[in-house]
């Protein structure tokens, strides 16, 4: 969401209704005769306050609200009035602000930091290739699905009536849990709480109700959650899909589960998210996929031209790259030829393929293997990484031996938070650059006026609630409860502006969800795609907001990825 507090230039335009906020942050201080302690009142209106107040030397000028306001309630006037008199107010100053915020709507085209990081220190550039410089059409989910499903009928005897099943494109996100034996698919926040509303078994949501007496709560214990690549292993009960090419696969699991319960047919969830699986696997692993996609290449890949562009740019200025990709060479042959052309090996100094990540990253026994033009597999020993030639599997310590690319000078691009960046930041050192399709479209929902108006009066409601919860009375309790009750509609709606079912990738209404902690924590920078770096120089260094820690206030103006001064906030979206 495009922060509440403004650029410095719009500070002064905005003067007016700028004022108003500033003053009605004094009124709430008033109201109450001590501090104003909400963090949440100074995300709102605190941060623009202090703006205007340092660079208009604005003088509060609270004696009219705030005097009659205080004034009226010691004349005994009902409680409850007062409250919603400052509800009013509440939601007058925020509408006044919605103007001024749509103004800082956010680029999409942004690279977001993490962690700092300067592209000055940055020599080597590594990419992954499905998702990072090849981008798939949703045809390509429909054709995986499509083939998944006839595999379970034909090879695994499923019913036939499966085939009645299409492939649904809004109905997963990505970072969503599986319980392998509950059948339940679920979205998990940072702190291993599932999002009521977000439980589904089959096609259906189950009551929050239900999901609470099966997990006797709503915490997952660390011990039944994904492993460390979110796979379910080990005991492990939680599968969490973390890959885009996962998307048909956990809508696969959500059709024949549907079917199953439709149909009144017992069945064990286990078996079914084998089978699953293993349909899933056949269609890459046996090369149904890459053979479908490389006879009609131009349905499948789209917008290859700003991949080039970013190859060529990188090249002119002398920046060593390599491909290190789980995909066979002929299928990236097809699809690099069709996005950059037929020189495209010259612009990398290795490629590799069929890497096997993630075990490429921690499996020294693999040694590398030379792959000729044709495919075939030449048996000698590999003493050199020589540019424009093919190499198969192999392992990053041979690789790091064999080309001295070591530590934070070399920066890898990928989609997978696990398999291609969570090793390589946590045991060599490597930057790691994110690829999050997805957040294109989010930052776009996050930039409408519809959004925005919800977020803003979100933010104002739950501040409010969290101040007058003090008065204890049952007049004043019943009032807050109303308000709790239009927040969490509110809440709801804007969990269903970006996915109907499971809301945004990136948050769980107030937390952070498992997908944005895991991101947060392997990723140095990330990106909806490796065109974003075109808007940079390669002497640009990545600074992260200074996010307040919840103990602390927002004393300083922070920037925003784009450049724009603004003050850090925590949102409430989905």
């Amino acid at each position: 969401m495009a922060p509440l507090s403004l650029p410095l230039s719009s500070l002064l335009k905005q003067k007016d209704c700028l004022q108003r906020a500033f003053i009605f942050c004094n009124v709430l201080k008033s109201l109450h005769h001590r501090p104003l302690t909400s963090r949440l009142w100074k995300r709102n209106f605190g941060a623009v306050a202090h703006g205007v107040g340092q660079l208009l030397s604005l003088q509060p000028r609270t004696e009219n609200y705030a005097a009659s306001v205080c004034s009226s309630s010691s004349d005994g006037q009902d409680m409850t009035e007062m409250m919603r008199s400052v509800y009013n107010e509440t939601k007058r100053q925020t509408e006044d602000l919605i103007p001024a915020i749509l103004r800082n709507a956010v680029n999409p085209d942004t690279i977001f930091a993490n962690n700092e990081m300067s592209l000055r220190d940055t020599e080597v550039y590594g990419f992954d290739y499905d998702y990072t410089l090849a981008f798939y059409s949703r045809n390509l989910h429909t054709l995986i699905f499509n083939i998944a499903r006839d595999i379970l009928i034909t090879n695994h005897r499923y019913p036939e009536g499966l085939r009645n099943y299409e492939y649904i494109p809004n109905f997963a996100v990505r970072g969503l849990h599986y319980d392998v034996q509950k059948g339940l698919l679920m979205k998990i926040d940072a702190f291993h709480y599932i999002q009521l509303g977000t439980v589904y078994r089959g096609l259906d949501p189950v009551p929050d109700e239900e999901v609470i007496a099966m997990y006797e709560g709503c915490h997952v214990p660390l011990e039944i959650m994904s492993d460390f690549y979110g796979k379910s292993s080990h005991g492990q009960t939680m599968k969490q899909f973390m890959d885009i090419f996962s998307l048909p696969e956990m809508t696969l699991l959500s059709c024949v589960n549907d079917f199953f319960m439709r149909h009144n047919i017992d069945y064990e969830p286990v078996h079914l998210y084998k089978d699953v699986k293993e349909a899933i696997r056949d269609v890459h692993v046996k090369g149904i996929m890459y053979r479908a996609v490389e006879a009609d290449i131009g349905k499948y890949i789209c917008y290859g031209e700003q991949s080039y562009a970013v190859l060529k740019k990188l090249s002119e200025h002398g920046k060593k790259m390599f491909l290190i990709t789980n995909s066979p060479f002929d299928f990236v042959d097809r699809g690099m030829n069709y996005i950059v052309g037929k020189d495209w090996q010259d612009l990398f100094d290795v490629v590799i393929v069929q890497a096997d990540k993630p075990g490429f990253f921690n499996d020294r026994r693999k040694p590398f293997r030379r792959v000729t033009d044709k495919g075939a597999l030449l048996w000698d020993r590999i003493h050199k990484l020589e540019k424009g030639n093919i190499y198969k599997q192999g392992n990053l310590y041979e690789f790091l031996r064999l080309t001295g690319w070591r530590g934070s000078k070399v920066l890898y691009f990928g989609d997978h938070i696990y398999s291609d960046l969570a090793d390589l930041t946590l045991k060599h050192g490597w930057r790691t650059g994110a690829i999050i399709p997805e957040l294109r479209k989010e930052i776009k929902i996050m930039n409408t006026e519809q959004y925005v108006h919800m977020m803003a009066w979100l933010q104002a409601l739950t501040g409010l609630i969290e101040q007058m919860q003090v008065h204890r009375d049952p007049a004043s309790q019943a009032l807050v409860k109303e308000w709790i009750r239009e927040r969490e509609a509110m809440r709801s709606q804007t969990k269903d502006i970006f996915n109907a079912q499971f809301g945004s990738l990136f948050r769980t209404y107030h937390n952070p969800t498992y997908f944005s902690r895991r991101l947060s924590r392997f990723a140095d920078i990330y990106m909806p795609s490796i065109s974003c770096l075109l808007n940079y120089d390669f002497k640009h260094t990545f600074f992260p907001r200074r996010t307040p820690l919840q103990h602390e206030s927002p004393f300083w103006p922070e920037h925003s990825p784009s450049g724009i001064s603004v003050s850090s906030q925590t949102t409430e979206s989905d």
